[in-house]
């Protein structure tokens, strides 16, 4: 059981033929999530190291623009951006940021926003390639502007077939340094206490 996720992930993708069809499954599927609860595996592979740095954590997000990534392990570390407004917390201090003073921020931002709720093929900012196997629709998402290819190569957005939402990023950066995120434990309209994206 614990390859399965694995198997499913490597199995041969094929382009999709009716990419309309799917762009219309993933964008009544985003309408009709309000919010998102998951468990998460991070993984980043750097190419001046040898080994995987591997992290765990929660996340959460709520509409509108409500976003909660909680790192656990092997170190705490917390982001919550609430609207405009974002904290970055370590074991050591913390930050407070105001989105609409900083772009990069922003940036960031939206295309977190747009990837969780699967509207990131709206974006003017990346060309869209489509993809599918037995379980998974692939999106690769080739960056268009400056800023943008200067930052990523690709990122690739796992849906799962069954319920069309989110099931693994990867972000290719302009180095080749690969992150992937996969979500496990997911939880899609369930009630969320505002209170955790409290940003003061």
């Amino acid at each position: 059981m614990l390859l399965f996720p694995v198997v499913c992930f490597s199995q041969a993708f094929k382009n999709v033929k009716d990419t309309t069809a799917l762009k219309l499954k993933i964008e009544n599927m985003s309408k009709a999530t309000t919010s998102i609860e998951a468990d998460f595996t991070q993984e980043k592979n750097l190419s001046m190291l040898s080994e995987k740095i591997v992290s765990k954590g929660h996340f959460a997000f709520k509409k509108d623009n409500l976003l909660r990534w909680e790192y656990n392990a092997p170190t705490k570390y917390l982001i919550v951006i609430n609207k405009e407004k974002i904290m970055i917390r370590d074991e050591k201090k913390t930050g407070k940021y105001d989105m609409s003073r900083n772009k990069v921020f922003k940036e960031i931002n939206d295309i977190m926003i747009a990837c969780v709720q699967g509207t990131i093929f709206k974006s003017n900012k990346f060309k869209t390639v489509y993809y599918e196997n037995e379980t998974f629709y692939k999106l690769e998402l080739l960056p268009q502007t400056k800023n943008m290819k200067d930052t990523f190569k690709k990122i690739n957005l796992y849906f799962d077939k069954t319920v069309a939402s989110v099931a693994k990023m990867e972000m290719v950066e302009s180095n080749d340094d690969l992150t992937s995120l996969d979500f496990s434990n997911k939880k899609l309209n369930a009630p969320i206490n505002e209170t955790i994206f409290t940003v003061k």
